[in-house]
């Protein structure tokens, strides 16, 4: 899978938005409801950083070579893909994952706004 197929991927998620946070040109973050769930970069269009389980991303680092944590982030929870020793149905399950897991950490307050993004 390569970045812009990835892009392409993360921003058709309901309540996505795509931001550049980091004062660069670089850096790519897409954000539901303002929390990030993924993060490319430019400069290593071949590495993809997701949220993940702690104990699925052990598992992960376990199978897979390409997957490993974060560089910049909480190892424990961010994960660092290289996608071009990925199959494309596995990174599309691990960003779907990385929704997931941010939308499961929403305030109930959050989550209603997630819904009514649904509703328009």
């Amino acid at each position: 899978m390569d970045i812009e197929t990835v892009r392409e991927y993360c921003i058709l998620k309901k309540a996505t938005t795509e931001e550049m946070p980091f004062h660069d040109e670089d850096t790519v973050v897409f954000k539901v409801m303002g929390k990030m769930f993924a993060c490319l970069s430019f400069s290593c269009p071949d590495k993809l950083v997701l949220k993940c389980d702690p104990d699925y991303s052990i598992d992960l680092q376990d199978k897979y070579f390409s997957i490993e944590p974060a560089f910049h982030f909480n190892k424990r929870y961010w994960i660092q893909l290289q996608l071009s020793l990925l199959p494309d149905r596995l990174v599309q399950s691990l960003i779907d994952h990385s929704y997931s897991q941010v939308i499961s950490k929403f305030t109930r307050k959050m989550r209603q706004e997630y819904e009514i993004q649904s509703h328009l």
